[in-house]
């Protein structure tokens, strides 16, 4: 027999159970069915919260909302109702799918933290909103059990990462036999300036998994296959086309100055695999194990659509009056990867301690990304490999020399120790504290090559490579007193030892390559955390939470070679943390008819980690910015049976944010 079913709440496990025990007497009776009953209970328990008691603003989705209200293709859609938070989604595939919350942007992707089962989602080897993302792809929407979404810096389990929001992904294992297939197809039609065109996608997902006593396992499948409109736009200053040519639109760029949109790029071809064990063990009653094994592998293609014929009415795409089309290379490409991340869990529950040990591994096996030399110079010169050769589209098209970058070793690993101990005259004191490490790695290296449209044709010399670590570690501790029976006071604090080494960069000067050897960091940072809980009457609660936060900066923040147009600048090695100190008033009322929330929150960062113009050097890059503030309000509310079988759910935010010192850049302070 094949069950197909979802487990997402308490009462569906233990209506479960009891239909288990109804069907085979036999089973029941000799297993206890008074027992199996609390065990599978058990498997429901929101162990997160028992060990960090975490005393933030929360937003909650369950399996059984997602199966009910979202249209979810992958995990990132089951969060696009939830308040305050919007997740860069551009087209089913999309690997590159950042979260912006109530005061941090989509381009700050290490201001917020990703979990799934206590393992670390976000990509904080980077700060932006390209291989900073998260990577949402090792989770599918059918295996969810829930999703906790915790606002702000309030809670010492949670690094400075954590300033916008910490979002808590719980899974679920079967508990008897199970196997599931689904099928998606979706079309969209794309029309902008000159592209016109339907798109299709297809993605098909399998589980299958089994429940043998103490043992349980659960193996999953997923292919995409899509494609998708343009991300981006070919585009030049002015009101002209290049010279000899004809077409492309006249439009206003973000700063209402004239352009012309010469043609469309980025359009992405995706086939993505995840491939996914999950073994869990109770090694005895109360305490359990479990391993994770995920394979990710991506073969992109992102092609290009010119909008300009030259005097023969054929497709040009030259970007200058020179004739090169430095700016439509850059928008095609071909990109293969395969990432691997582990997960090994070990956990104790008790009525008075909870604990868990918990370490992740997430290594790019082989990711390259290959484009046509954007190179400007002509000819070819041995002692450069292949170095000062220029590819110009439509020949491009066919290969040629081009571009390899390879990010082969980058990648992150976790370890976590953590406990949770219930004392005092009717549990008054809810102990919690731990130890975290964790290690980031870039390794990233850029050669030119042969053929782009062949990663393994004869490489040239190097032309970039950024490469450095960085480690923290942490210790945390935090108690939950019950003052009274309606007042709660949570405090605690987080001391971590950051340190960044083995830092350096190699550019290409000419024919050489210089390699510089970037300087080691170390820091200290204690963040203080506080939050006082007034049970008003049944169901009405105020809450005032404080807290101060370090956001250390990236590996790739301080030491990932960038391009700026044909510029390559080093970064900044020197950057500091950033230091954020947040309060929120929360008011909120819980009924059974619905609940109403009313957050009025301050952030205010110093050292703010930022992209920006420099004057000095004319060039933009992450520097730090003195201050920047945001004040908002956010009000969020839900109601069941507004009409009969018709429910409401609904949020609106509105935030203040400015910059309010900024010497770097004088002109953007306001």
């Amino acid at each position: 027999k094949v069950h197909a079913m979802r487990l997402s709440t308490q009462t569906s496990v233990l209506a479960l159970s009891l239909a288990f025990a109804v069907s085979s007497p036999a089973l029941a009776e000799a297993a206890g069915s008074d027992n199996t009953v609390a065990q599978l209970v058990v498997t429901g328990k929101r162990t997160q919260d028992a060990l960090e008691n975490p005393p933030s603003t929360r937003a909650t989705v369950t399996a059984d909302t997602i199966a009910a209200t979202v249209n979810a293709a992958s995990v990132e859609d089951t969060l696009k109702y939830l308040p305050s938070l919007l997740i860069r989604k551009r087209h089913i595939g999309d690997n590159f799918a950042p979260i912006a919350t109530r005061t941090s942007g989509l381009g700050a992707s290490a201001r917020s933290l990703i979990y799934a089962d206590g393992a670390l989602l976000s990509a904080l080897i980077g700060n932006n909103n390209g291989n900073g993302s998260p990577r949402w792809t090792l989770v599918t929407p059918e295996e969810i059990e829930r999703i906790d979404v915790l606002y702000g810096p309030f809670s010492a389990a949670y690094s400075g990462n954590s300033i916008g929001t910490t979002v808590n992904i719980k899974t679920r294992m079967p508990s008897r036999f199970e196997a599931r297939a689904t099928v998606l197809t979706n079309y969209e039609d794309v029309t902008l300036y000159g592209t016109s065109q339907s798109v299709k996608t297809n993605q098909f997902s399998a589980a299958v998994g089994d429940r043998l006593g103490a043992f349980g396992v659960l193996g999953s499948f997923t292919r995409t296959d899509a494609h998708a409109q343009p991300i981006s736009f070919t585009t030049l200053t002015g009101t002209a086309n290049p010279t000899g040519t004809s077409g492309g639109y006249a439009d206003l760029n973000k700063l209402a100055q004239a352009i012309r949109v010469l043609g469309a790029g980025g359009i992405e071809h995706h086939i993505q695999d995840t491939a996914k064990l999950k073994f869990g063990l109770d090694l005895t009653p109360k305490i359990h194990a479990a391993y994770n094994l995920a394979f990710w592998t991506d073969d992109t293609q992102g092609g290009v659509q010119s909008y300009l014929t030259d005097a023969s009415g054929a497709a040009t795409y030259k970007t200058a009056n020179s004739g090169v089309t430095t700016g439509f290379n850059s928008a095609i490409y071909t990109r293969e990867a395969r990432h691997v991340s582990q997960v090994l869990n070990i956990q104790g529950e008790d009525a008075k301690l909870n604990w868990q040990v918990i370490g992740t591994l997430y290594r790019y096996e082989h990711d390259w990304q290959n484009n046509p030399s954007p190179d400007t110079a002509t000819g070819t010169t041995a002692t450069t490999g292949f170095m000062g050769t220029r590819n110009d589209l439509p020949g491009a098209f066919a290969g040629g020399v081009g571009t390899i970058q390879k990010q082969d070793g980058t990648g992150w690993r976790t370890l976590d120790g953590k406990a949770a101990l219930k004392f005092g005259p009717g549990d008054q004191h809810t102990l919690s504290g731990g130890l975290h490490v964790d290690e980031e790695t870039l390794n990233a290296r850029t050669f030119i090559l042969a053929n782009w449209r062949d990663s393994h044709s004869a490489l040239g010399q190097l032309r970039s490579a950024s490469h450095g670590l960085t480690q923290t570690k942490a210790i945390w501790a935090q108690d939950q007193v019950k003052l009274s029976p309606s007042l709660t006071l949570t405090f605690g604090s987080r001391y971590e030892w950051w340190e960044a080494s083995k830092g350096y960069n190699t550019t290409l000067s000419t024919a050489v390559n210089a390699t510089l050897v970037q300087p080691g960091r170390k820091d200290e940072f204690l963040s203080p955390k506080a939050s006082l809980e007034w049970q008003v009457q049944d169901g009405l609660s105020l809450r005032l939470s404080a807290g101060r936060a370090y956001r250390t900066p990236t590996v790739g923040e301080l030491y990932q070679t960038t391009s700026v147009g044909t510029l390559l600048t080093n970064p900044n090695p020197g950057l500091l943390p950033e230091q954020a100190t947040a309060y929120e008033l929360a008011l909120e009322k819980q009924s059974d008819a619905g609940s109403l929330r009313l957050s009025v929150f301050s952030e205010m960062v110093r050292d703010a980690l930022i992209s920006q113009l420099n004057l000095a050097k004319n060039t933009t890059y992450i520097q730090n910015v003195d201050r920047t503030r945001a004040e908002g309000v956010e009000f969020a509310g839900a109601r069941r049976d507004v009409v009969p079988n018709i429910d409401l759910t609904g949020s609106l935010t509105y935030v203040n944010a400015v910059t309010a010192k900024d010497i770097a850049f004088p002109a953007a302070v306001g």
